[in-house]
């Protein structure tokens, strides 16, 4: 995992041993065994010590039952409100899509509505916003097979096509970083990237949207590790392959709003940008033609 990533995923385990070792105080200030707390919960007794190490995120009703047993339902709003800025904080895909896809989607276009300035990294894939409506389908058809999720992708499809709306807004502005390599690698058939990059140089010529691309030759400063989005300085949202991680600390969006500033500014935009992009088509172009010509 990036250095990045780790530091991000170490501070949710840290928010999570801490709750767990708050859970323990309140335990033992009661005088009782986790053996003892378990069977007052009916919870077998590994549950108790998993909650209390941080290997398990307690929900709410864990929460209600262990304060009620446990005489401290002073502190259980307390405890509800840590536990929901760590559900925030990492939210993993099974729990945030369970409904399926669509609803994710209406969920970022309500946070759409409220940002006034985007700035996107993606150092592996176009970002959504982008997407073509073939592209956005391979995408989807991907985390379907992958998490096993309910199948609403012509669904889920509309929806952010629809999101797409929102670049023609003039009152929102967006700066997009993408490296040459998420232009190049191979997540769909080779028509439907051909008008990928198509639809790229084409939403780089809206006068709200800066597209900057980082050529395989450019010198980095600071390394691409993983895609990012930062809405405002409100907020910080990265994907990975078993969560979502939403930041929201201000020190953690100033050390994206950096790391993104760095790239950026090795970044090419305008002519020199859709220069990358159709040196990319022409190379795709040449791989599927049959002679190889």
């Amino acid at each position: 995992m990036p250095p990045s990533s780790t530091s991000d995923a170490s501070n949710v385990q840290e928010a999570r041993s801490a709750l767990g070792k708050r859970l323990r105080e309140l335990r033992a200030a009661a005088s009782l065994s986790g053996r003892q707390l378990a069977e007052s919960l009916s919870w077998p007794p590994s549950k108790v010590s998993k909650l209390e190490n941080g290997r398990q995120t307690p929900t709410d009703d864990d929460i209600r039952g262990w304060t009620e047993a446990t005489g401290s339902q002073a502190e259980a709003q307390a405890l509800l409100a840590t536990l929901h800025t760590l559900e925030v904080q990492h939210a993993e895909w099974q729990r945030i899509l369970r409904a399926g896809l669509k609803p994710r989607q209406q969920e970022l276009i309500e946070w759409d509505a409220r940002t006034r300035l985007f700035r996107a990294f993606e150092a592996t894939v176009i970002p959504g916003l982008l997407q073509t409506a073939e592209y956005a389908r391979a995408r989807f058809a991907e985390s379907i097979r992958r998490l096993k999720l309910p199948n609403d992708i012509n669904d889920a499809v509309a929806a952010r096509v629809r999101r797409q709306e929102i670049l023609y807004r003039p009152d929102k502005r967006f700066h997009f970083v993408l490296t040459e390599a998420a232009l190049r690698f191979r997540l769909c058939p080779f028509e439907v990237m051909l008008g990928q990059l198509d639809r790229l140089i084409s939403f780089s010529q809206l006068p709200n949207v800066r597209l900057g691309i980082i050529g395989f030759e450019t010198q980095y400063a600071t390394s691409p590790w993983h895609g990012f989005w930062i809405y405002d300085t409100e907020r910080v949202l990265i994907e990975t392959f078993s969560a979502a991680l939403d930041l929201r600390q201000p020190p953690e969006i100033e050390l994206y709003a950096g790391a993104f500033d760095q790239l950026a500014a090795v970044a090419s935009y305008g002519r020199s940008a859709r220069a990358i992009i159709n040196r990319t088509i022409s190379d795709l172009a040449g791989d599927a033609s049959p002679d190889g010509s």
